[in-house]
């Protein structure tokens, strides 16, 4: 009989709050900016910080956490992770807020790096692939429940109950993973040899692409609850069914672009990159057309989800000799991608751009991102062609 792998449910958890947390901030912009009085654009910011954190943090806490065993790492970060969230619901300022938030990324990147690799390590070989999707099982279900929950609970009963039980539940987690994660998980530890792939141009190319392939989709993700309460005409609490529906289509979109990326990883890419252009103009021209908004916003999610496994298994193919720290690196590379996106969304917006233009400037990012791959795939095949 197969023990239930209870270590990778507790990481599974752990990745849940972080996953909450990350997202659910875009659906209380609104309630944020009136209650700390502060301009929308400028609330935005908050998206672009957290991305920040987890960009800049990933690499230095991967490499301070390096000859930590894993049991020790993932259990302080959760704590700083906890430590973050109850930072931002007791925030008095829009400062404060925002060290909150920074404080809590610092968890994001090396959680999600050196938990994949304990996760893989607890199932045997032939189950590595399997533990690993389970363990981002909690970052799909975070987008699908935690971010709807979190939107309501913000609506409801004001956004800091939202930061409180976004903390509550990684109280939840740090107790799991600290009693079923054992004690003598490795996690692969980072040798000084293991950062030369910073250097690989093949590596390089590939975080790149992460960053601009899922970058833009943050320009329009980020103010998705002003969108949609002022271009498509929603009650704000209309808006926590529209991020489910998104959220659904996240899922679908995570699971389609994973068995794409597994038989044809470079032209996927290429075309979901298209698609995802094509996506985001669709969903600018149909914003204001009930139901018709709705189908856009799913087929959106799906698309732009669907970069993921594919942008994560280039980066980890590319470094084949160090997939913790190419794992970490890419986490980093998503989230500068966001912080990119979701800065530009609030230029736009300080700049009284109209709402539904942000869409646009996301196509225009996912053309680039489109345009970069194909260049990139042509230049690892002429080689080979000679």
């Amino acid at each position: 009989m197969t023990r239930p792998p209870l270590p990778i449910l507790a990481l599974a958890l752990a990745a849940f709050a972080i996953g909450t947390t990350e997202f659910v901030i875009m659906g209380l912009l609104p309630e944020i900016a009136a209650d700390l009085d502060v301009a929308i654009a400028h609330a935005g910011l908050l998206v672009t910080g957290y991305a920040l954190g987890v960009a800049c943090g990933a690499p230095i806490i991967a490499a301070l956490t390096a000859r930590w065993p894993a049991h020790a790492t993932l259990t302080a970060l959760m704590a700083t992770f906890i430590a973050g969230n109850v930072l931002s619901a007791v925030a008095p300022t829009f400062a404060t807020l925002m060290v909150g938030r920074v404080v809590a990324s610092l968890a994001h990147g090396s959680f999600f790096g050196r938990g994949a690799v304990v996760a893989s390590e607890l199932v045997p070989p032939t189950r590595r692939a399997g533990a690993v999707a389970l363990m981002f099982t909690g970052l799909t279900l975070a987008n699908v429940l935690g971010v709807p929950l979190g939107t309501w609970v913000g609506h409801a009963w004001g956004w800091r109950a939202t930061f409180w039980g976004v903390a509550s539940c990684g109280v939840i987690a740090l107790v799991a993973v600290a009693a079923l994660v054992p004690a003598a998980a490795s996690g692969e530890r980072a040798t000084r040899g293991a950062w030369r792939v910073v250097g690989d141009r093949k590596v390089v190319g590939a975080l790149v692409l992460t960053t601009l392939g899922f970058g833009g989709v943050f320009v329009a993700f980020t103010f998705i609850a002003p969108i949609l309460v002022e271009v498509r005409g929603l009650s704000a609490t209309a808006v926590t069914i529209e991020l489910f529906l998104f959220g659904a289509g996240i899922t679908i979109g995570n699971a389609i672009g994973g068995r794409l990326a597994d038989r044809y990883p470079g032209r996927s890419m290429i075309a979901i990159l298209a698609v995802l252009c094509a996506s985001e103009l669709v969903l600018a021209a149909v914003l204001p057309v009930p139901g018709l908004a709705e189908v856009a916003l799913v087929v959106w999610g799906a698309i732009a989800f669907a970069t993921v496994p594919g942008l994560q298994l280039g980066v980890v193919a590319a470094a084949r000799e160090a997939p913790t720290i190419a794992s970490t690196l890419n986490i980093a590379a998503f989230n500068l991608g966001n912080a990119g996106g979701a800065l530009i969304g609030a230029k736009l917006v300080a700049a009284h751009a109209p709402l539904r233009t942000l869409p646009i400037a996301a196509a225009v990012i996912a053309a680039v991102a489109c345009g970069f791959a194909s260049a990139r795939s042509g230049s690892q095949r002429r080689p080979s062609a000679r």
